[in-house]
C-alpha cells in the first residue's frame, strides 16, 4: 500500500538528553535531517542553521545539476554561518552538524550527505542504506578491520571524520543522483534511530504497508523501547513516480522548529556537592569531530586494541586446548585403573583399561596372556570371556583368571575319555594222560 506524495517528519528528545539537538524538514520537494553537535547549545544552533539554509531549496528545478549546485552552495553558506556564530559566541566553539538531504527533481532524487545521519531506500520489499557514514568506525569497516556488527558497539563509533562545522569553510558533501520509481519510500534519520534500531527491524516497519506517519511513530517507539540515549529524528517520504511540485506548509521539527531561534544560555560553572554530584551525561555531545593528530592516535589505539583482542583470543584458545588436554589426560589416566578379561585370538588375556576405543586410539592394553585356551573353557565361560569380564583391580582380575583356569581344567578332564581295559588271556590246558 503506497500513499503517493505523502511525507512526515518527527523528532523526539529521547530518554536521556535534556534538549533536542536534531532538526528535520519535510516539504514539497526537500527533505532533510540534521544532527547537531557541540554541547547543550552548540548542537541546537548548528542543526537549526543547517535547516534554515536548506529551506529555500524547497522549490522546482529545471535539472538535477541545478539542484546539486544549490545543495552544495547552501551547505557552504551554512558552514560560513557556523564559523561566524562561533566567533561571535565563543561558548559555541566546536559546534557542527550532520546533514542528509534529498531534493526531488521530476523522477530523480538529488542527494547530499555529510556526517552519520542516514538515508535508506525501501523498494521492492528490500531496504538499502544509500549513504555511507563519515565516521572513524566506518573507515575501519571499509578497510576490513572490523565487522559492521562490531562497529555498532565500537567505543569510537561517535567520532566523525566529516561534518558541517565551524572548522571548515568549504565542506565536502557526498553528492549523487538516483532514479525514483512508483512505490519508493525514502527514510532519512539521525543516528538516534539507526544506532538503536537495526535494519532488520526498520525493514519490518516498512513492510507493514501503513502511511508514513504511522510508520514513523512505530520506528520512534522502537527507538524509545531500546533506551533512546540520543535525540531521534525521522523523515519519511513516499514517491509515486514523478514528484509533484505543490504548495503547502512544510513540517519543521526539532530545534529548527523554534520560531524565535535557539536560545544560547550563558556558561555557568557546575554546581553540586558530594551528596548531589553534577549530572552531565545528558548534555554531553553525542558526536565529536577530531583533529588530524587525534585521528592518528585513534588509529594507533585501534591497532593496539586489535592486537590485544587477538592476543586475548589466542590465550583463550590455548587455555581451552590446555583444559581439553588435561581433561583428556585425566580421563585416560582413569581408564588405566580399570581391568577386564577378554579374548586374544584363541586364549584368555588380562587387559588394562576399558573396552571402548576413540577412533584410532585404543584405551586398553594386554598385560598378561594366561595361556588358557578358549576351546578348553566351558561354553558359558567362553561366551563371558568373548563378551569381556570387568574386574575391579588387577588382583580381582587374577582371581577371575584362577576360576577360569579351574573351569578349563575341569572341562578338559570331563571331556577326556577313560582308557579301554586290556583283554584277559585264556588259561593254557594240559592234555589228559600226562606226558607222552
Amino acid at each position: 500500500m503506497v500513499f503517493e506524495g505523502s511525507s512526515v517528519a518527527i523528532s523526539h528528545t529521547g530518554k536521556i538528553r535534556s534538549n533536542n539537538q536534531d532538526s528535520g524538514y519535510s516539504g514539497a520537494n526537500l527533505f532533510a535531517v540534521a544532527d547537531g553537535m557541540g554541547g547543550h547549545a552548540g548542537g541546537d544552533v548548528a542543526s537549526s542553521i543547517a535547516i534554515q539554509r536548506l529551506q529555500p531549496l524547497d522549490q522546482g528545478y529545471s535539472s538535477v545539476e541545478d539542484a546539486q549546485a544549490s545543495l552544495q552552495a547552501a551547505a557552504t553558506t551554512a558552514a560560513g554561518d557556523l564559523i561566524r556564530a562561533a566567533k561571535e559566541r565563543p561558548e559555541l566553539a566546536g559546534l557542527g552538524t550532520t546533514v542528509s538531504a534529498i531534493i526531488m527533481v521530476d523522477e530523480y532524487a538529488v542527494i547530499g550527505h555529510i556526517g552519520d545521519s542516514r538515508i535508506y531506500l525501501y523498494r521492492d520489499d528490500a531496504l538499502t542504506q544509500i549513504t555511507a557514514d563519515h565516521t572513524f568506525v566506518q573507515r575501519l569497516v571499509d578497510s576490513g578491520r572490523i565487522t559492521p556488527e562490531e562497529a555498532r558497539y565500537h567505543p569510537r563509533r561517535s567520532v566523525l571524520m566529516r561534518v558541517l562545522s565551524d572548522m571548515d569553510a568549504d565542506p565536502e558533501l557526498d553528492m549523487f543522483v538516483m532514479h525514483t520509481q512508483p512505490g519508493d519510500r525514502w527514510l532519512l534519520c539521525s543516528d538516534g534511530l539507526s544506532g538503536v534500531v537495526d535494519e532488520t527491524r526498520i525493514l519490518k516497519a516498512m513492510q507493514l504497508g501503513v502511511a508514513p506517519g504511522r510508520t514513523a511513530d512505530y520506528l520512534l517507539k522502537q527507538a524509545l523501547d531500546g533506551g533512546a540515549p540520543d535525540n531521534v529524528t525521522i523523515v519519511l517520504v513516499d514517491v509515486g513516480g514523478q514528484h509533484p511540485i505543490h504548495s503547502g506548509t512544510p513540517t519543521i521539527v526539532g530545534s529548527a522548529s523554534n520560531p524565535d531561534g535557539v536560545y544560547v544560555p550563558p556558561v555557568r560553572p557546575p554546581r553540586g556537592n558530594w551528596l548531589h554530584p553534577v549530572r552531565q551525561a545528558a548534555n554531553e555531545p553525542s558526536h565529536f569531530e577530531p583533529a588530524p593528530e587525534y585521528l592518528e592516535e585513534l588509529i594507533e589505539e585501534d591497532r593496539r586494541r586489535a592486537k590485544r583482542r587477538r592476543a586475548g583470543w589466542i590465550a583463550a584458545a590455548l587455555l581451552v586446548v590446555a583444559m581439553l588436554v588435561v581433561a583428556a589426560f585425566a580421563a585416560y589416566s582413569w581408564t588405566q585403573t580399570r581391568y577386564f578379561i577378554g579374548a586374544d585370538d584363541d586364549s584368555v588375556v588380562i587387559f588394562q583399561g576399558v573396552q571402548q576405543n576413540i577412533g584410532p586410539i585404543t584405551l586398553s592394553t594386554p598385560i598378561e596372556d594366561t595361556d588358557i585356551l578358549l576351546a578348553n573353557l566351558p561354553e558359558y565361560q567362553r561366551a563371558s570371556v568373548e563378551r569381556t569380564i570387568n574386574a575391579r583391580s588387577l588382583s580381582d582380575a587374577m582371581a577371575i583368571v584362577d576360576r577360569l583356569r579351574a573351569g578349563a581344567d575341569a572341562n578338559v578332564i570331563e571331556q577326556t575319555p577313560l582308557p579301554t581295559p586290556l583283554p584277559t588271556p585264556a588259561p593254557s590246558q594240559t592234555p589228559a594222560g600226562g606226558e607222552g
